[in-house]
């Protein structure tokens, strides 16, 4: 039994890709078919990254199509991931180096807006993605802390600095050019906001996928200020179940939403406690809040994440939970929003902004 190239296409227009509910043909994700008499190869290249379940949907993809076209002899998939810049906000310049920044954001502090940062961007590594992260949050900042990292910034041209490294990612921080953790920031509004457009644009970012971007807490004059000048992809909201909190988080959705910033989602931390003695979980802070407001705005519940002690001794120690226990329950949560955060980023208008070659006016 023969079959074409138009039997493969009708056959994964029928496979569904279990992380982005689309077709295998819908999504684009089907290139170079391949057929030789009854052999046949192809490629399906994602618009996410995920290293982890590339296994799971190769052997998805050839357990359909060797049920759908009985004809197939030898048969090879190949899957891959290609990460693409998309759009961000008109007028803002692009960051050399960088595909996509993802903005992590909150409307009051003490939620977990900065772990929850750092184990995303972990988690978007994990899966093979080429990831930075940087810490915008001037007056507090937490990164070198959270990912271990000591020492400062190495500049080569006198003009931009190194990013540090650490568990595989690039970071930049405040916190590296300031002697002494008990060292205050005592700056003005227009102070923080030139600091941070030095740390994006004088970083050598090198080809980032994704730059997560943990923001300031609060909705005031200089996080505005901040989103109108970071090019962002999208923004993620992070609160917990308390009324006030979500009070919050919504003025921050709605912060995003004036400078036409899309929000990806929301992620609820805290969402339970976990007795550390016997396991118990319960709601201490409430429940069913983050979905109230995802429904108030039609944007997507990410994930929740329970108050946990580990997460945050992990965090306090240099080695956060993604990379101190990447295959206990609540990394496997970390990682699943982060899969569903980098599907929203994909499913996004494009940037074609490189495409297109630029004019120069000369005189003759």
């Amino acid at each position: 039994m023969s079959f074409t190239d138009a039997d493969v296409q009708a056959a994964l227009a029928k496979l569904i890709d279990p992380n982005t509910k689309k077709d295998f043909v819908a999504g684009k994700s089907v290139k170079n078919i391949k057929i030789s008499g009854d052999n046949l190869s192809l490629d399906i290249q994602l618009g996410y990254p995920a290293k982890s379940v590339w296994d799971e949907i190769r052997v998805m993809v050839e357990n359909h199509l060797r049920s759908a076209l009985p004809g197939i002899n030898t048969l090879c998939v190949n899957v891959s991931s290609k990460v693409v810049p998309h759009a961000v906000q008109r007028g803002v310049k692009l960051v050399d180096g960088v595909k996509n920044i993802i903005a992590v954001a909150s409307g009051k502090g003490g939620v977990g807006k900065s772990t929850t940062a750092v184990n995303l961007a972990l988690a978007l590594a994990a899966e093979g993605a080429r990831v930075g992260i940087l810490d915008a949050d001037i007056y507090g900042p937490s990164l070198p802390t959270m990912m271990g990292i000591k020492g400062e910034p190495v500049s080569r041209d006198g003009k931009s600095v190194e990013p540090m490294q650490g568990h595989g990612l690039q970071v930049m921080s405040i916190g590296f050019m300031i002697q002494g953790e008990d060292v205050p920031m005592v700056w003005r509004g227009p102070m923080v906001t030139q600091a941070l457009d030095q740390l994006l644009n004088q970083t050598r970012w090198d080809e980032l996928d994704y730059l997560v971007v943990d923001m300031p807490p609060g909705t005031g004059d200089i996080q505005l200020t901040l989103s109108q000048k970071v090019p962002v992809t999208g923004a993620i909201i992070v609160t917990t179940p308390q009324d006030i909190a979500l009070m919050d988080a919504r003025k921050g959705l709605k912060m995003f939403e004036k400078v036409s910033i899309k929000i990806l989602g929301i992620v609820e931390n805290m969402s339970t406690h976990i007795c550390s003695k016997c396991g118990h979980e319960e709601h201490i802070f409430g429940s069913g809040g983050a979905e109230k407001m995802c429904n108030d705005y039609k944007v997507e519940l990410l994930g929740s994440l329970p108050l946990d002690i580990r997460i945050r001794e992990q965090a306090d120690s240099g080695n956060p939970t993604v990379m101190a226990d990447p295959d206990g329950v609540i990394a496997k949560e970390y990682k699943q929003i982060a899969r569903r955060l980098a599907v929203k980023v994909a499913e996004m208008a494009q940037d074609y902004s490189a495409a297109f070659p630029k004019i120069v006016m000369q005189k003759t």
